[in-house]
């Protein structure tokens, strides 16, 4: 059993290095991307299936109300947690549909979607980013192993490629998203940030 326990945290901690020793500017794109998108008055959109759409309903919920340091709350919003209208899209539509519509529904232009699948080959999740592009809603796509179709839909993307196994994907995602949240607070409320309009 112990050896079992060691390959598991060694494969998370080579997942996420792998991560940061390609990922880290895309990283960074994202960061920004999504601090200036918060700064003008736009929101953020999560969503995915399963352990992602938990991960999605976690990091919305980091930026509403606060990661690390005492800030006002940020919009972001996690299209899965509505089980009404997940319901009667999935019913009335499709599954394939669940996001997308809630997409058409709610992004603005200048919005930014956090797009999650571990594969990046989700129904639900390739449909919705057609919808954001049909509503000019920037797309940041956190995918693993070769990123599959999501991947050139996005603008940007941060792809765990080291692995395709979907339980180290997600802890590095999570540990993205952590970082992502960390800075873009600091962009916005740090030290040195200026007046916030």
């Amino acid at each position: 059993m112990r050896k079992e326990i060691d390959r598991a945290f060694a494969a998370s901690i080579d997942a996420k290095r792998a991560f940061l020793k390609s990922g880290a500017p895309a990283l960074t794109a994202a960061i920004e991307l999504v601090a200036a998108a918060l700064r003008d008055g736009h929101k953020l959109l999560l969503f995915g299936n399963g352990g992602s759409a938990a991960d999605a309903q976690h990091i919305a919920a980091e930026f509403v109300n606060r990661y690390r340091i005492e800030r006002p709350p940020l919009p972001a919003i996690a299209l899965t947690t509505d089980s009404s209208a997940l319901t009667s899209i999935g019913n009335d539509y499709a599954f394939a549909d669940i996001f997308a519509k809630q997409v058409l529904a709610l992004g603005r232009p200048g919005d930014v979607a956090l797009a999650i699948s571990t594969s990046g080959n989700a129904a639900n999740v390739l449909r919705a980013v057609r919808a954001c592009k049909r509503k000019g809603v920037r797309v940041v796509a956190l995918t693993g192993g070769s990123g599959g179709k999501l991947a050139p839909l996005a603008d940007i993307v941060l792809c765990v490629n080291a692995t395709t196994e979907t339980a180290r994907i997600q802890e590095t995602h999570i540990l993205i998203a952590h970082v992502l949240c960390e800075q873009v607070d600091q962009i916005l409320f740090g030290a040195g940030a200026g007046p916030r309009a």
